[in-house]
């Protein structure tokens, strides 16, 4: 299983689904994407922090 949600900056805090300290390293000037992979064989969640697609296609040009 594996889903993606926006990154987005709401006042003076971020999407409430990720701890703030966790995003340390991202650049407040780029989008970026949260996906979240599910393993059944070890039963764990991931989160993966990527750059928005939307961002990349944008860099292509």
């Amino acid at each position: 299983m594996r889903f993606r949600r926006k990154i987005y900056h709401r006042g003076s805090s971020y999407e409430t689904t990720i701890p703030k300290p966790l995003l340390f390293f991202i650049d407040p000037s780029k989008k970026y994407d949260a996906v979240f992979e599910y393993d059944p064989e070890r039963n764990r969640w991931y989160i993966v922090i990527e750059e928005s697609i939307k961002e990349q296609e944008g860099k292509e040009k």
